[in-house]
């Protein structure tokens, strides 16, 4: 704790002496006359008279506490202003036809790859901070579901939105790609990713996926490529005569060569992810690889205490003038 105007409040300190020498220089005659002392003086004082002195040490400590209080006692807390730089993410999802293949599971349920990557898709976004996120769907072409925000309530909402069918089918990778490439070209932050996902080949749209990371690259547009799904064949729903749900067992064809090189050529890293757990873990892991720098700059605030002691000096003002008019009350 310190004193924010300890020197130039501490003369008013001065008073006390005088305070006391006055009080001591008093008068100790009474009012009320008597012929002869000699009896009186045969008493022994009481305790209430030894302890009239109380007042006059109760009016200085009101005096030091008010005094203490125009001095300005401050406590200092230490607080860290944090200065974040944000990362510009991309989020480029692939939902085509083939996203609708049954083979994640979640709490023992079955769901479709898009449902799951929505899932996980937002659990990551609830993690950063300070990061503007955008949102890319692709199928048969390219299209920005939302732009760059700091506000995830929003791209959350966009995110429920996403779905197999919204686009016509296909798989245009390297328009993904530049569509979110368009989205980051013009922006100031100092790193900007895409996080590509995808279970399919590029078999459309115009631009070639190595023509779009070798822009990305000339961009300093760092890409990571995720390949979603099983080996093999894989549950594919459809509707039977009767309009029920039953399943088809189709091979689904992932280019991984072409993800593993957009990513290397990008500064990126390919994934591979074969079920809700290790998608889980891929989107965590880029999490980790892609933090926002944090600044820190330290600095103090003040707490004024001089409450305490108006309080206290109250309180002894209080009693003085209590025990004044009642038990070290004097008669005229």
């Amino acid at each position: 704790m310190n004193f924010e105007d300890f020197w130039n409040i501490l003369w008013l300190l001065v008073i006390i002496p005088p305070i006391i020498y006055l009080y001591l220089r008093r008068s100790p005659r009474g009012n009320i006359k008597f012929s002869s002392l000699a009896t009186l003086k045969r008493i022994k004082p009481s305790a209430s008279l030894k302890l009239r002195h109380i007042l006059i040490v109760l009016r200085i400590a009101a005096l030091v506490f008010l005094v203490f209080a125009l001095m300005r006692p401050q406590e200092g807390i230490e607080e860290t202003k944090v200065k974040a730089e944000g990362i510009d993410i991309i989020l480029a999802i692939d939902v085509s036809g083939s996203m609708m293949a049954e083979d994640f599971t979640m709490n023992g349920r079955r769901y479709n790859r898009l449902d799951v990557v929505k899932k996980v898709v937002e659990d990551f976004i609830k993690k950063r901070q300070s990061d503007r996120i955008g949102i890319v769907t692709f199928a048969g072409r390219s299209y920005t579901l939302c732009p760059l925000t700091l506000d995830y309530g929003v791209l959350l909402q966009f995110l429920q939105r996403a779905e197999i069918g919204m686009i016509e089918d296909g798989t245009a990778i390297g328009s993904g790609i530049v569509t979110s490439l368009n989205r980051l070209k013009k922006t100031e932050s100092k790193s900007k990713v895409i996080i590509l996902l995808t279970d399919g080949v590029n078999n459309a749209g115009k631009i070639n996926p190595q023509n779009a990371a070798e822009l990305a690259r000339a961009l300093g547009v760092k890409i990571y490529t995720i390949g979603a799904g099983t080996i093999g064949k894989v549950p594919y729903p459809v509707k039977d005569f009767f309009g029920n749900k039953v399943y088809q067992w189709v091979i689904i064809d992932l280019d991984e060569g072409s993800l593993r090189s957009i990513a290397k050529d990008t500064g990126g890293k390919y994934f591979r992810a074969m079920d809700a757990g290790s998608l889980k873990k891929i989107y965590a892991e880029i999490d980790k690889l892609e933090k926002t720098k944090i600044e820190t700059n330290i600095y103090m605030q003040y707490k004024e205490l001089f409450k305490p002691f108006v309080l206290l000096a109250i309180i002894f003002i209080l009693m003085e003038v209590v025990l004044a008019n009642t038990r070290f009350r004097t008669i005229p």
